[in-house]
């Protein structure tokens, strides 16, 4: 392992992402991150001597954070885990540094930069991702105390703002789709493939908002498909009846997680009405079936476009949001400049130590205490001024008085 020749300080952490906002879900699904490429990234990362970083890969993002010796090696280490060039990378990312990447990482956990605002699902994925992190042994103090900021933060924004107000997500976008554009949704039959966390969240707002009770489910392991729909008093199927299941479904719903289409135009049935809408990234449904006639596909890119009232009413609240967020970010600066001059203070003692051990002094006052008295004059002056490097000349001066007075 090498080691890090940079000081783990704000100057050091960065930033570099891709969003929704300038790439579709083809191209983020090129740069999402599975476990076994985040396990690579971590075992590279202590080779090239990155000293603390994770990865947030959701269907709508693909962001790499951390304490490096610049950009450029986080960057490098994402596009060669997902084998993809760094130039496409490059025309599609937001790059940023200290203060701003800082500033990015509180407003995602917030929801204010989710594809639909005030969308707290993101916190759980940040949770993992840390999680994960931290057991590879990525996480060091100056990531897990902006973490724990971060969590505080989005914490204060959703229990005092009404950012959150109403139940909206991308699951939810589904389910305001099938409401609007479904003609009697309650009484379709529907298909939903993938019992994850998006799969269970969209299974129950159909039941819980539109009143569905004419729900398949399918995923690859049959026992969590079952027991979802014990829990739900629905059906499960196992995957092998999967095709079988396309051809009776009016409305499919695809929230799984495959490395390629589950779904193509050929598995479904001719001159059938169907909505289909994938929720996954990368996508699994080929983007050839909208152009299949009597097929209406809907993918997340599309869903995030969907507005509605509680939409704009959590725009209204970004401002409060945004006044808690500063709050929490000045507090984490606090804390990064008193952990910069705790590392200067005890740089500062043991050269007073080694001059105290070198010179004859007076003064019958114990040097230990001189010593203390030097560096509180000096922590108080750290604090309200910024001099750098006059600090240390004054405080050697202080002490050199203090021993001949």
């Amino acid at each position: 392992m090498r080691m890090s020749h940079y000081p783990t300080d704000i100057q050091h952490f960065f930033l570099a992402g891709i969003n929704y906002k300038k790439s579709d879900s083809a191209t983020r699904s090129r740069f999402a991150i599975s476990q076994d490429q985040y396990t690579w990234i971590m075992a590279e990362a202590k080779e090239r001597g990155i000293a603390e970083l994770f990865v947030l890969s959701t269907c709508n993002r693909t962001e790499i954070y951390g304490i490096a010796r610049d950009l450029e090696q986080l960057v490098n280490l994402l596009c060669e885990a997902t084998g993809e060039p760094t130039d496409l990378f490059y025309s599609i990312a937001y790059l940023q540094k200290g203060k701003a990447a800082i500033r990015h990482f509180f407003e995602v956990a917030a929801g204010l930069d989710s594809q639909i605002l005030g969308d707290y699902e993101i916190v759980g994925q940040i949770k993992l991702a840390v999680k994960f992190s931290k057991e590879q042994g990525g996480i060091g103090p100056f990531i897990e105390r902006l973490y724990n900021q971060v969590l505080q933060a989005s914490k204060l924004v959703k229990n005092n703002t009404a950012l959150s107000s109403g139940t909206v997500s991308v699951s939810f976008a589904a389910i305001q789709y099938v409401k609007e554009q479904v003609p009697d949704a309650s009484g379709k039959n529907i298909l939903l493939i993938g019992t994850g966390k998006i799969g269970r969240n969209t299974c129950k707002n159909l039941i819980d908002y539109l009143g569905c009770r004419q729900i398949t489910l399918v995923n690859r392991t049959f026992e969590k498909a079952r027991e979802l729909a014990t829990e739900l008093g629905i059906k499960a199927i196992p995957d092998t009846q999967l095709n079988e299941a396309i051809q009776q479904a009016d409305i499919i719903v695809v929230a799984a997680n495959a490395d390629e289409p589950i779904i193509r135009s050929a598995q479904l049935p001719a001159g059938k009405t169907q909505w289909i809408i994938d929720l996954s990234i990368p996508n699994n449904v080929h983007p050839e079936v909208a152009t299949v006639a009597g097929k209406q596909l809907l993918n997340v890119d599309q869903l995030s476009r969907m507005k509605d009232e509680t939409l704009q009413n959590r725009l209204k609240e970004i401002p409060r949001a945004q006044a808690i967020i500063s709050a929490q970010k000045a507090e984490f600066l606090d804390w990064c400049q008193m952990r910069k001059q705790l590392a200067v203070l005890g740089v500062v003692k043991l050269k007073l130590e080694e001059i105290n051990t070198c010179t004859t002094f007076t003064t019958t006052e114990d040097p230990a205490n001189r010593i203390q008295k030097v560096l509180n004059t000096m922590a108080a002056k750290m604090r309200t001024q910024n001099q750098r490097g006059c600090h240390y000349l004054e405080a050697i001066n202080d002490f050199i008085a203090f021993g001949v007075n």
